[in-house]
């Protein structure tokens, strides 16, 4: 299962807890451990994979759990309820804004030579890298400002998803020995960090050095930002030479749901399953339904028209499936695309 980066925008006020004794009058974990005693657990497991002593000293000296975390992880919306779904327009004019749009073409000029050299690399247009940075982090202005140890160490404490939030939590660490310092490793409350919003472990496996400096520095240096957003859609499985989508004409009466698709996806089904069936283009013409830009006959292809009848439709190619891989929504999906093709258009 991948892990996709998280960003968060909430402004939730939680007072201040500088202790464990003063964080139990509000949350604990759920188990009842004592969050000293849980730390030394985890030092325990991180020393055993290697972890330097000195890394974890300097990574959790004075370290104490953070009320405010807890709050924002346990305040997270659940499973969503079948009442249907928010329209896609106004999200994508939220979204594919003009400020952003301006953003994104001002970064894919001034560093296009970084960004052509890693999409010649890869076969990741730049566009869709440089749309990526733009909706992680509005081209790097917010990156987040939570001390990652004290926020991963405070989410696998609690327990709600211990061993997902443990093993970042020792990641973390063997980043850390890569000569990054605890100030340095700040990032949202959750644990992604950096322009692209990696987690410890997608760090660990997937960060590049995108200038030849022998260091993989996510949070400055564009270079290695580009080339590791675009390790990670290659790992993903990114067909070089193939678009996200293309809008589609669809015939008056069309009725999308006849052609809805009878599998169930074991990771995100409800973003999975508001797409139809996988056709060839060919096979979608002869049903009436035209793409408005060039795509072979052969490429297969599923229909979206998320906001219903009469309003715009899309074809999808696989290409979409690996946005989806960076997050799980529709609605982030579909935004990235549309701001990929603003960007160069």
């Amino acid at each position: 299962m991948r892990l996709f980066p998280i960003l968060s925008a909430l402004a939730l006020i939680v007072p201040f807890v500088s202790s464990t004794s003063g964080l139990h009058a509000q949350v604990q974990a759920r188990d009842g451990i004592e969050f000293d005693a849980y730390l030394e657990l985890l030092k325990a497991h991180a020393r055993a994979q290697g972890v330097k002593p000195s890394t974890l000293e300097r990574m959790t000296k004075g370290l104490t759990p953070n009320a405010r975390v807890i709050r924002l992880d346990q305040g997270q919306p659940g499973r969503p309820t079948r009442r249907g779904y928010p329209n896609l327009a106004p999200y994508i004019a939220k979204h594919v804004n003009p400020t952003r749009i301006s953003g994104g073409r001002s970064v894919y000029t001034a560093n296009r030579s970084s960004l052509d050299r890693v999409e010649r690399e890869t076969g990741v247009p730049a566009s869709i890298i440089v749309a990526i940075f733009g909706h992680e982090t509005s081209y790097g202005r917010i990156r987040g400002g939570f001390d990652l140890s004290r926020s991963l160490a405070t989410l696998a404490w609690e327990g709600r998803r211990r061993e997902l939030f443990a093993s970042e939590w020792v990641a973390l660490m063997k980043v850390a020995e890569r000569g990054f310092s605890r100030d340095q490793l700040v990032g949202s409350y959750a644990g992604a960090f950096g322009n692209p919003q990696f987690l410890p472990s997608v760090y660990l496996r997937l960060a590049t050095d995108g200038d030849g400096d022998g260091r993989a520095n996510i949070f400055t240096n564009r270079a290695d930002t580009f080339a590791s957003i675009a390790a990670y859609f290659k790992d993903a499985g990114w067909r070089e030479g193939q678009p996200w989508g293309v809008r589609a004409t669809v015939p008056a009466g069309f009725d999308v749901d006849v052609y809805k698709t009878k599998l169930t996806a074991p990771v995100c089904p409800r973003v999975h399953e508001r797409h139809s069936q996988w056709k060839t283009v060919s096979e979608w013409r002869t049903l009436g339904v035209e793409p408005r830009k060039g795509l072979a006959d052969t490429t297969l292809v599923s229909l979206f028209q998320p906001d219903g009848p009469g309003k715009p439709a899309w074809l999808l190619t696989g290409n979409y499936r690996v946005i989806l891989e960076y997050n799980c929504s529709n609605y982030y999906a579909m935004s990235v695309g549309l701001l990929a093709d603003e960007i160069v258009n």
